[in-house]
């Protein structure tokens, strides 16, 4: 018999067995509202079963296990034979190949693609974000070759196929295929331009060969990689195959892989390329415009990712606060924890809503949309990723100790939190690009407004705010030194315009509140305590 003292009483049951997507009122009512009502229903269809899928206890303990076991790199074979490969947990294989046949590299080939694509990498990437990179550089690699029509032609069907197949095969004879990325080498970081990596012509027209380093390459299993390296003609883009034609294995040489703070189940590596096959995409010289496609797609991606770990901490903090009794009742009934997790709940729903409205942008394709996206994709990309890693922080405190302990998942969920900020071009980088886009595309700017424009007259602390924006943007003397403070604005302004129009009053009311009137503290926890935060809070319980 079990001793009376450890009877376990006031501990909140695992959040397992609902569903992801129809517990997230933000992001359902997202799709609702972007996507084609004829869609709607399939749409729903497959996002529930995906939820239910992301939620269940099995994918949960996947996640788990892809985590506690990280990719081990095998250089040689017992033979002594270089082999560069790396082998992951079985629960890794499961993930990955439960994210590809759910569609989330298969955007390009369906009506709507793009939000229902985001829609399912926000609910997925709640059970395990690691997956997210192979399945996000695949999605991305498709409007980069379509610089070379003959290329995409051959790789896109594979690309968009929602079938994984992890064996090392020549591409032609697998019906679905994973794309890499190898852009940074060490010496340079974001300064791509700085790249020594150098590419030299052979016979075969638009082929050549590789000599170099890149200091990341991600999901080195790949079957293929988009490679920058300087040919004759400047630096260029290159699609490096992990196998060729015939069977054998591209000079792919995997050094080692990265020890990181989190994203654990993932293989990042260091490689190098010695006399390595490469095929040409796009003209010499042009390496940063042909790949600039890719780059932007996967910076949507940071966006999506830090939405989903964001509502995924955001859900857990509340449903621990439904169960969890302290001082005569509930943790969710006391006010000053209600504040902080209405706090949250803000910061998350707003994410979400601008993330899915860049989805929507992609799916429009237009001429305004595109400039709408040249200026916002950066703005959002540094703003929301930024403030995943203060969300993930607050979240974990709320379930106090048992939140620091891992098999919380809070840790993960912390240890994960700075990394969409970082790949894909950290704060500077995303600030500066916003930067270029005012001063060298005005149009970009034309569309910002109009979209922001859309909201005014509905809220006097956004007027405030659009005016405030309008007035710094009328000065760029020193505009550099000031490009974080106004890159925020912008960022705020856009999300605060967007839940102005579409959230309910309570959460837009909160978020101008304190986002844009000013009326908000340093801390999460600190909104007006004459706001209906209860209503907020309610909204984001994940009850399915």
């Amino acid at each position: 018999m079990a001793a009376s003292t450890h009877t376990v009483t006031n501990q909140a049951p695992p959040l397992v067995g609902y569903d992801v997507f129809a517990a997230d009122r933000a992001l359902v009512e997202a799709v609702d509202r972007h996507l084609d009502p004829e869609l709607l229903d399939e749409a729903h269809e497959e996002l529930s079963a995906l939820g239910r899928t992301s939620g269940s206890a099995q994918v949960q303990e996947w996640g788990a296990l892809a985590n506690e076991n990280p990719p081990v790199l095998r250089t040689h074979d017992r033979y002594g034979n270089r082999i560069d490969e790396v082998d992951f947990h079985p629960s890794w294989h499961r993930l990955l190949g439960k994210g590809v046949g759910a569609g989330l590299t298969a955007a390009w080939s369906r009506p709507g693609g793009h939000l229902r694509r985001a829609a399912g990498f926000v609910i997925w990437t709640q059970a395990e974000a690691g997956n997210g990179c192979p399945l996000s550089m695949t999605h991305a690699a498709v409007p980069a070759l379509r610089a070379d029509p003959a290329l995409a032609a051959e790789w896109e069907p594979r690309l968009t196929s929602t079938v994984y197949d992890r064996e090392l095969r020549p591409a032609g004879q697998k019906s679905g295929v994973l794309f890499g990325m190898g852009m940074t080498e060490k010496q340079g970081g974001s300064d791509v331009r700085a790249n020594t990596t150098a590419a030299r012509p052979l016979a075969e027209d638009g082929t050549y060969e590789l000599t170099g380093h890149k200091w990341f390459c991600s999901a080195p299993m790949s079957d293929g990689f988009l490679v920058l390296a300087q040919a004759p003609g400047g630096l260029t883009c290159f699609l490096v195959p992990r196998v060729l034609a015939d069977g054998t294995r591209n000079v792919f040489r995997i050094q080692r892989l990265k020890d990181k703070l989190g994203n654990k189940s993932n293989a990042s590596s260091e490689v190098e390329f010695d006399g390595t096959w490469a095929r040409r995409v796009g003209d010499e010289g042009r390496g940063v415009r042909t790949i600039i496609e890719m780059v932007a797609a996967t910076r949507l991606d940071c966006v999506l990712g830090s939405a989903s770990l964001m509502r995924q901490a955001v859900a857990q903090a509340i449903h621990h606060s439904t169960y969890r009794e302290a001082f005569g009742g509930r943790l969710l009934d006391k006010p000053l924890m209600r504040n902080v997790l209405a706090d949250l709940a803000l910061e998350s729903e707003a994410a979400t809503t601008l993330a899915m409205r860049l989805a929507a942008a992609y799916d429009d394709g237009s001429e305004q949309e595109r400039a709408f996206l040249r200026l916002a994709v950066p703005a959002a990309k540094y703003w929301v990723t930024k403030r995943c890693t203060p969300v993930a922080v607050e979240a974990l405190e709320c379930l106090g100790g048992n939140g620091y302990v891992e098999e919380s998942g809070m840790p993960r969920l912390l240890r994960e939190s700075p990394l969409n900020s970082i790949w894909e071009g950290a704060g500077n980088v995303q600030a500066l690009d916003v930067l270029r886009a005012l001063q060298r595309e005005p149009a970009a700017l034309d569309a910002y407004l109009r979209e922001v424009g859309r909201a005014r007259g509905a809220d006097h602390r956004l007027d405030g705010a659009i005016k405030d924006l309008l007035t710094e943007l009328a000065d760029l003397n020193g505009i550099e030194a000031r490009g974080r403070r106004l890159v925020e604005r912008i960022a705020l302004v856009l999300q605060g315009s967007l839940l102005v129009r579409y959230a309910p009053p309570e959460v837009a009311d909160a978020f101008c509140a304190s986002r844009l009137g000013g009326d908000w503290g340093s801390a999460f926890g600190t909104l007006p305590h004459s706001l209906d935060l209860a209503t907020v809070v309610e909204r984001a319980r994940p009850v399915s």
